[in-house]
């Protein structure tokens, strides 16, 4: 096989323009208006790579990518751009494929689990703040060191009840667990679930040496990203590419400089990936960018202008393909001028004034040559593929859906015990059970620690002042309000009715406080803040007396 892919033609001369397959992992980029050939050129790279035994996984936005798996045909469009480049008509050939698609109706189902994704991941598709995404950071510590698998959203979902409900338990071990927070990322698990996301979660995940196959004669195969749906979801979109990126710098062995890669992924819309995306996100891309060419990756980015990548991305991205763009705006000037000022110079080319005047299939180019060094940039003409340009019909993609080897193996989901199993066979356990997989006590279990506190312990916890706390049993019995008195009537009474009124005992005379403790600090002045708490005792009662004090001045413990 070549050491090359012969992608384009210059416009002027007809002179061969070839990429070198040992500077496929320096990464690229392809960039141009709607209309211009940013497709076929993805297509062309595709079906080059893989002839050259190379391995692709790239993204089908349209459908139109889906007919890089049947052959070409005698169309005079196409065979009028061959003509145009002195090129004879090509042996027309398809490229083994295999199709993924994260609802698994137009491919094999691609899933991963949550856990795969991680806090930071989620946090981005479930569009939380700052203060949200350390807490599910939090849940998922929790889940790890509980081994609490959390491989669905029912997982997630059980997991942030579970923690909502026993967030007094876990205060001591993984700090103050907010109602609100919690509530907060429950409510974007469901409207998540609600736009069909859940499909992607679950297993079996993902392996990633099945996107790195090749066909018995030695050809790459291509893999195809079924992304018509996902564009209604685009944060769904760009998490499910980031994780295969992720994994497969954590995956794969260093393997150096090669003569060829072991994979290249070709990602349409690259601007989803990075749009609202948090600086750690931004960072996390930029550095696995950077290495993953090591491994042996090659990562190429599609996209309308430049200017929609962050500019430490595009430092990484060596190879340029750049179709028409139009200058309709100061915008557009812009993304104008920092092509220009991006490529190496050609002193027979105005690169400013060439991309404006660009036709369909024409591009302004500039690889890395044999050495790594940038060519001058070039005026080219995109060769077309063997394959078919165009979509593949329903009943063709179904046929190879189903010869698909994959099939078997990724097509019928498992459900093996998880969080949401776990966690529903131990509700009322407790949290706080330091060994993983250790089941929690039951609630009734846990005695005195999951009570509240009464209003004479939380004014001497405010005041500095030690408290024997009373137990569990000597509070069973309280009444939020105090004292009442006994029921009228006959009853229970001796004198049929009539007798001397006296009242019955009340459960808190049976169960006197420890007055000797409370005198530890009866006689001290008091803080503003504990007189205004007195004051709405006194004013409200004692529960509401408890919840003003708690409300103003806080406690150790929250309330459930």
């Amino acid at each position: 096989m070549s050491s090359s892919i012969p992608l384009c033609r210059a416009s002027a001369s007809l002179s061969e323009l070839a990429l070198e397959l040992s500077m496929a992992t320096r990464h690229g980029l392809v960039t141009g208006a709607t209309g211009t050939g940013k497709t076929v050129t993805l297509q062309a790279l595709a079906q080059g790579f893989s002839d050259a035994g190379v391995p692709v996984l790239c993204c089908d936005i349209k459908g139109d990518l889906s007919g890089i798996a049947a052959a070409g045909s005698d169309e005079a469009k196409i065979a009028g751009a061959f003509a145009k480049l002195g090129l004879t008509k090509p042996a027309w050939n398809a490229c083994p494929a295999t199709f993924w698609d994260v609802a698994g109706a137009l491919g094999h189902p691609l899933r991963a689990t949550a856990c795969d994704l991680g806090p930071l991941l989620m946090s981005r598709l479930l569009g939380l703040k700052d203060v949200q995404a350390d807490t599910l950071r939090l849940l998922f510590r929790i889940a790890d060191e509980k081994a609490l698998p959390v491989l669905d959203l029912a997982d997630l979902r059980a997991l942030v009840g579970w923690a909502s409900d026993n967030a007094a338990a876990l205060k001591s071990a993984y700090g103050l667990l907010s109602s609100a927070t919690l509530g907060a990322i429950q409510r974007s698990v469901l409207v998540l679930e609600d736009t069909g996301a859940g499909r992607f979660f679950g297993e079996p995940a993902l392996d990633m040496p099945d996107l790195m196959r090749t066909a018995p004669d030695g050809r790459g195969v291509v893999n195809i990203i079924a992304a018509e749906g996902l564009m209604a979801e685009p944060a769904l979109y760009a998490a499910v590419l980031l994780h295969l990126l992720g994994e497969l710098f954590e995956e794969l062995p260093e393997a150096g400089d090669l003569s060829k890669p072991k994979l290249i992924l070709l990602l349409d819309e690259a601007h989803l990936l990075f749009d609202d995306a948090p600086k750690a996100l931004i960072d996390a891309v930029e550095r696995t960018a950077r290495l993953v060419r090591s491994k042996g990756v090659g990562l190429w980015l599609v996209t309308q202008s430049p200017l929609d990548l962050p500019a430490s991305v595009l430092g990484q991205l060596g190879n340029r393909v750049h179709h028409a763009l139009r200058a309709y705006t100061p915008n557009d000037r812009k993304a104008l001028d920092s092509i220009a000022n991006s490529l190496r110079p050609n002193p027979a080319l105005n690169a400013a004034a060439a991309i404006t005047e660009l036709g369909v299939g024409e591009a302004l180019v500039s690889f890395l040559d044999a050495e790594g060094r940038p060519m001058p940039v070039e005026r080219a003409r995109v060769v077309p593929p063997a394959s078919r340009v165009g979509a593949l019909s329903t009943a063709e993609r179904a046929a190879l859906i189903a010869a698909s080897p994959l099939g078997a193996r990724y097509d019928k989901p498992i459900d093996r015990e998880s969080a949401h199993e776990i966690l529903k066979r131990s509700i009322g356990a407790d949290p706080a059970a330091s060994e993983p997989g250790t089941p929690p006590l039951p609630r009734q279990a846990q005695g005195a620690a999951a009570r509240e506190p009464t209003i004479e312990e939380i004014e001497a916890e405010l005041r500095g002042f030690p408290l024997e706390r009373s137990t569990g049993q000597d509070y069973a019995d309280e009444r939020p309000y105090g004292d009442e008195p006994s029921a009228r009537g006959t009853s229970g009474r001796g004198d049929g009715g009539r007798g001397s009124g006296a009242r019955a005992p009340s459960p808190r005379a049976a169960a006197p406080r420890n007055t000797a403790s409370r005198g530890a600090y009866a006689d001290t002045a008091g803080s503003f803040a504990a007189e205004l708490a007195r004051a709405a005792l006194n004013a409200a009662g004692r529960e509401l007396g408890r919840q003003a004090v708690r409300g103003l001045l806080g406690t150790r413990r929250r309330k459930r």
